[in-house]
């Protein structure tokens, strides 16, 4: 039982004594809430939930609902912008288009530090086999329907970046299939034959390969793609605006996410893995078990940027056509989250 549930019984059995009345009062003082929007359940976010289960959001003094899982990164931008959520969980994607119409941001947490988005083929894919070169397996692609969660996402643009370095245009020599972003639908897709192929944030590869449903066939995180193992994607961010508000708020977030980080580069992997299968239940214990390496690597310990993963991620958005503009570091991250 986590330190949540246990105040819920107290609480619903009137059992509350001064010991655990005490234990609240010796953490730190409330500071307020925040309003929290999110594109999916990926592995990203997986930090975020760690720290609501062993209640350190509640130690640090910041609460929040349940973040709101919006589907695409564009919507997350927009529910940002238009100031229904004061916290926005996506991709770098996200923040480098926002912030080239002119919003001023603030990027809040490097929540993994690699381009984590796979292709993953279906049982009848018929391509270029998965030790082949990078270039031969984009080549197999072409005019095949391939499963995205929606227009101006991180999985579309892997794919268009992907396509480009074929010399191909993903718009015109594939089919984009929106999917949105529940797992089990892209998966059933995948699985049905309504795609070829899905372009998804992980846990997903491994929930396919873990249920017999598909390959994981280009995988940045493991090198396959040059300039991505190391770059920032998965981030949490906000306007300058609601950083200077709730300035508190979130420096008692940014608190919480650096202990449950702290956790999860930790020698507790039972613990982990068993919190790992209730943020995404239904996984297949030998999915759970190809994730546990795969977040050490790609969740840091630290909410830090470090500046060649920012640049490397300006440098794929660039090169995709997804930005015209280059934003400075400086601009977008935090003095105190800067990184050489």
């Amino acid at each position: 039982m986590n330190r949540r549930q246990l105040v819920k019984g107290m609480l619903a059995t009137g059992v509350v004594t001064l010991a655990a009345t005490g234990c609240a009062e010796a953490g730190a003082t409330k500071t307020g809430k925040l309003s929290i929007g999110q594109v999916s359940k990926s592995i990203a976010f997986f930090p975020m939930f760690v720290a609501t289960e062993k209640g350190y959001f509640d130690d640090e003094g910041v609460a929040f609902e349940e973040p709101a899982v919006l589907g695409t990164g564009s919507k997350v931008a927009a529910a940002l912008k238009s100031g229904s959520i004061e916290l926005g969980g996506g991709v770098m994607t996200d923040v480098l288009k926002l912030s080239e119409t002119g919003d001023a941001l603030s990027l809040v947490a490097d929540m993994v530090d690699t381009y984590y988005i796979d292709i993953i083929t279906g049982t009848r894919f018929e391509g270029a086999a998965t030790d082949a070169s990078l270039d031969e397996r984009i080549a197999s692609l072409k005019g095949k329907k391939i499963g995205i969660t929606g227009p101006g996402s991180g999985t579309e643009a892997l794919v268009v970046y992907l396509f480009k370095r074929g010399g191909m245009d993903a718009k015109k020599d594939a089919e984009l299939v929106n999917l949105g972003s529940e797992a089990t639908a892209a998966l059933g897709a995948l699985k049905g034959g309504q795609v070829d192929a899905l372009s998804f944030a992980q846990p997903l590869a491994q929930q396919a390969e873990g249920t017999g449903t598909g390959t994981t066939y280009i995988s940045p995180c493991r090198g396959d793609v040059p300039g991505l193992q190391r770059v920032s994607h998965g981030v949490m961010f906000t306007t300058q605006s609601v950083m200077k508000k709730k300035s508190k708020e979130i420096a008692a977030f940014q608190r919480a996410l650096v202990r449950a980080r702290t956790d999860i580069q930790g020698d507790d992997s039972a613990g982990i893995k068993k919190l790992l299968a209730a943020y995404r239940s239904g996984m297949p214990d030998t999915a759970l078990e190809a994730l546990l390496p795969l977040l050490k690597e790609e969740i840091r310990a630290t909410n830090g940027f470090p500046r060649s993963s920012f640049d490397a991620a300006v440098a794929f958005h660039k090169a995709s056509g997804l930005i015209t503009k280059e934003p400075a570091y400086e601009q977008l991250v935090p003095a105190n989250l800067r990184e050489t």
